[in-house]
């Protein structure tokens, strides 16, 4: 009777472990990274007889979770691609936009700025009007500094979520550590009795963990894995975990850098997070929000330059020249502003450099990097995106020097260089906060040109003279004011006088003399009567044949005509400039005179709009492959309510069927007891 009920027990104790855990499966259904249970029977060691062997029952060999590696490895990389996809879409979103919002844009403002330029021009002696210029153009300038603002609190947040994101890193790599050792130090572990439970919640922290970085993952001995990052740093070995972390740059003091800190010393591995929500922040920092930086500067500068040029070569209601319109791009400060220092280059650190724009329509928007080596005379220029060299030498004794770029030169002022040292050039970065309005009057508006032309009465030529285009007031090598206009409200070395010669049959021209109002000789030439003749040269270095202005003329002269060029006094009605500063909102002054404004913020607004574009295919595409795999794992450990259902009715038939086992051997037993009574 013992054998009987010993197996009518086991089968009831068997199918009770397996109801436990179908149970167990059904109730976990929904729980995220639960891996499904599986029962295994085994008959136990029977009784050797003569006639043969005796079963005496069946025991549960083993309760083992049903996971496949490949597939929970899949899981974790697919985790990986869509978390870098979609943080980089969520942040590309928000900057597409906020860029080519009708509201938050900047094409708006430049349109009316012009258009007010325009109208102005129509009538330049109007105060309204050019009160209405002044409006627009601080709107311009309220646009700039917007939209730079809103991209540092963008640059912010992202920061923010980095932070955020190293935190709960190093809470999931604090939990794996504990359940590696949790793990290894289960009871039963040697003979192969896994603790399910613990094994499903570590691959889960490693889910979670792989969505905020990619990983990898090893297993050793003990059924403990190692995580490191995806080129090899190590995050967890064994019971031992690492810890991320965030410090500002040394680079630049805008930005954070990643760290690992490990057995007490800490590594720099910005360059180590990729993919996860970590790298797609990351990398929306550096391939998206860093080139809008440096792009709306490049349009601020390109914007004031011209503007500050065209305004300066003209002359206000009160016959003063124009002066800047906006903010001077190349004033000492903005200058110095441009370069930053490493942290961690070497004492004294006192080196003073400097960066001046010399041709916006040169400049071109990015970031380089400076660095020293050898003695810490030789250096490199490297462009920041592309790691390309673009310049190298060695500086002088002294060290004053200018490293030539296309529309900028870094100045080396003084001080003392070391091998390693390093400094961030920023051409345009800063440039959209820096623009301001500098023209405050109505009556500062330079609308009018300084010069004029006429003809003497007395000409007798059909000869007819231009009214002139002006090319500077100041010389472009030294900024000092050209000699006419030193003094204010008049011409200082005029009025100057064009007087023509003789007419030479042999080669049909008519010569010429021009001489200022000291009697000196500024040019004399042949004139073509055929050809457009112009008078006086576009190149500063050409002498007293640079004035900073040029006349055209045409038609017949006779001997003795004259033709007087002077101050326009009393120009309140010209608009000669006010027009040539209206039609800077079409000519092409940026990428070397191939873009104008608008078309250069369109540029921008494209550039991030086709990365956004893409970043939307991306995650679309991450999405698909995650949800493919998720499904994978589920099909092989997840639970099937349907399934599971059907095993309770199996094993609770089996479990019946056992206790009425255990009733016959009962019963039996009963019977044998009342047969000796």
């Amino acid at each position: 009777m013992a054998g009987l009920i010993g197996i009518g027990l086991s089968g009831v104790l068997s199918h009770q472990n397996a109801l436990n855990t179908t149970a167990n499966n059904i109730t976990n259904a929904n729980t995220p990274g639960y891996s499904r249970q599986e029962v295994h029977f085994a008959t136990q060691e029977g009784n050797r007889t003569g006639a043969g062997t005796v079963g005496t029952g069946v025991t549960i060999e083993n309760i083992r979770r049903l996971a496949n590696e490949y597939l929970t490895q899949q899981l974790r990389e697919d985790s990986t691609l869509f978390g870098e996809q979609n943080a980089l879409n969520a942040e590309l979103t928000q900057l597409d936009n906020l860029l080519g919002g009708e509201s938050t844009g900047l094409n708006g403002a430049l349109n009316n700025f012009f258009a007010s330029l325009q109208n102005a021009a129509e009538d330049p002696t109007s105060l309204p009007q050019r009160q209405l210029v002044l409006s627009e153009a601080q709107q311009v300038v309220n646009r700039f500094q917007a939209l730079n603002e809103q991209f540092i609190q963008q640059r912010e947040s992202v920061k923010t979520q980095m932070k955020q994101g190293v935190q709960d890193a190093n809470t999931l790599l604090k939990n794996i550590a504990d359940l590696n050792l949790a793990i290894s130090e289960s009871p039963g572990i040697a003979q192969g009795k896994m603790p399910l439970e613990l094994m499903d919640k570590r691959d889960e922290n490693l889910r979670e963990l792989s969505a905020l970085v990619g990983i990898r993952v090893t297993h050793t001995d003990g059924s403990q894995v190692n995580v490191s990052l995806a080129n090899g740093q190590s995050l967890v070995t064994g019971s031992d975990a690492a810890q991320l972390g965030t410090r500002v740059s040394a680079q630049d003091p805008t930005q954070l850098e990643f760290t690992l800190t490990s057995g007490g010393r800490m590594l720099q591995v910005d360059d180590q997070i990729q993919g996860g929500s970590l790298g797609g922040l990351r990398r929306f920092e550096q391939e998206a929000l860093r080139p809008a930086f440096d792009e709306l500067g490049r349009l601020a500068i390109g914007i004031s330059a011209a503007m500050n040029h065209q305004h300066e070569i003209g002359i206000d209601l009160e016959g003063d020249l124009g002066g800047n319109f906006f903010t001077d791009i190349n004033n000492v400060e903005l200058q110095r502003s441009r370069v930053i220092a490493n942290g961690n280059n070497s004492e004294p650190q006192n080196a003073q450099l400097a960066v001046e724009i010399t041709d916006s329509s040169l400049l071109a928007a990015g970031t380089w990097s400076l660095k020293f080596s050898g003695d810490g005379k030789s250096y490199q220029l490297v462009d920041a995106s592309t790691g390309e060299v673009a310049r190298q030498g060695r500086l002088p004794d002294p060290v004053q020097s200018e490293i030539s770029m296309p529309g900028f030169n870094v100045r080396i002022e003084g001080g003392d260089f070391n091998a390693g040292d390093e400094y961030l050039i920023q051409p345009s970065r800063n440039a959209a906060a820096n623009i301001a309005l500098n023209v405050r009057r109505e009556e500062d508006l330079a609308f009018a040109s300084p010069i004029r032309a006429s003809a003497a009465e007395g000409n007798l030529g059909t000869a007819s003279i231009s009214q002139g285009k002006m090319l500077n007031v100041r010389n472009p090598n030294t900024n000092a004011l050209l000699p006419g206009f030193q003094t204010r409200g008049e011409l200082s070395n005029g009025p100057i006088k064009i007087e023509f010669g003789a007419y030479d049959s042999n080669s049909e021209t008519y010569s010429y003399t021009i001489r200022d109002n000291a009697n000196n000789e500024l040019e004399s030439g042949n004139y073509d009567p055929k050809k457009v003749h112009t008078f006086f040269s576009e190149d500063p270095s050409d002498g007293t044949r640079y004035q900073g202005y040029q006349f055209e003329m045409t038609g017949e002269p006779a001997e003795g005509d004259e033709f007087v060029i002077d101050f326009n006094k009393n120009g309140v009605s010209d608009n000669r400039n006010a027009e040539l500063l209206a039609a800077l909102g079409t000519a092409n002054t940026l990428n070397g005179g191939s873009q104008n404004f608008a078309e250069g913020y369109a540029g921008l607004v494209e550039d991030v709009g086709v990365k956004t574009r893409q970043s939307q295919l991306d995650k679309a595409a991450g999405q698909t492959l995650l949800e493919q795999s998720n499904n994978q794992r589920e099909s092989v450990s997840g639970v099937n309510l349907d399934e599971e259902a059907g095993k309770l009715i199996q094993y609770q038939a089996a479990y019946n069927a056992s206790a009425q086992v255990m009733s016959v051997a009962q019963d039996l037993f009963n019977t044998l007891l009342q047969s000796f009574r």
